[in-house]
């Protein structure tokens, strides 16, 4: 198939299906981090162009229901605005088949609810983080959802045990009401990255949340390729 993998920088997605020989291309503002196929601009011209599968990850910064803190914030309509506009602009990217991945958030809300919420130890990764799939043309991923047992007797997959990490301040001190209360505490974080919480900038942790899951994305590429 010719696929087409939106706001991909990291090269995971691209990478499964082209290891199953696919003829696939990332596309990102930012350089690729591995080889292989990438296109570095601006997809909103690729997104018109016949492929035969399109997966987009949309940035969710102005989407996800994880900042709303600063839904209200002075210019946070109008970004959500054009964030949503891109959003259904991958939905309906110009191919039969598209998934479109994002957190919980305003789309469930203006669109319509996703199709399939997965995590990532759904597929034997084990990290826990919901993520959300609108799919067009496309079936459910199936999961990893049993075991078996020496008996052979079918076990439902428990999920991974939390992921523990220190809560790092860089500045010295805290930023947030949350970071102040648990100074020095081991801290239940399962939904990010350990990678993340050692990042000197916001930046660079928004870059690393961002990378997609390898379970999900072999899923992805054995079951839809």
């Amino acid at each position: 198939m010719k696929v087409l993998v939106a706001c991909e920088f990291s090269g995971i997605v691209r990478d499964a299906f082209a290891a199953r020989g696919h003829d696939v291309w990332s596309c990102d503002l930012l350089p690729s981090e591995s080889q292989g196929q990438h296109m570095q601009c601006d997809v909103t011209e690729e997104l018109r162009k016949p492929w035969d599968l399109v997966v987009a990850h949309p940035p969710c910064t102005y989407l996800s229901y994880a900042g709303t803190a600063h839904w209200n914030s002075p210019g946070r309509a109008e970004l959500r605005e054009a964030a949503m506009e891109f959003f259904m602009l991958c939905y309906h990217a110009n191919a039969p088949r598209v998934c479109v991945e994002n957190p919980f958030g305003l789309p469930h809300v203006r669109f319509r609810p996703a199709n399939q919420i997965v995590n990532p130890w759904d597929f034997g990764e084990p990290i826990q983080k919901r993520t959300c799939l609108w799919l067009r043309g496309l079936p459910l991923l199936w999961r990893r959802d049993t075991l078996f047992g020496n008996d052979k007797t079918p076990q439902p997959v428990p999920p991974p045990e939390p992921i523990y990490v220190g809560t790092r301040i860089a500045s010295g001190k805290p930023k947030k009401r949350y970071d102040t209360e648990c100074a020095g505490r081991k801290m239940q974080r399962p939904w990010h990255r350990t990678e993340a919480m050692s990042c000197a900038t916001d930046e660079e942790r928004r870059h690393e949340r961002s990378r997609f899951f390898v379970s999900i994305a072999e899923a992805m590429a054995a079951q839809w390729g």
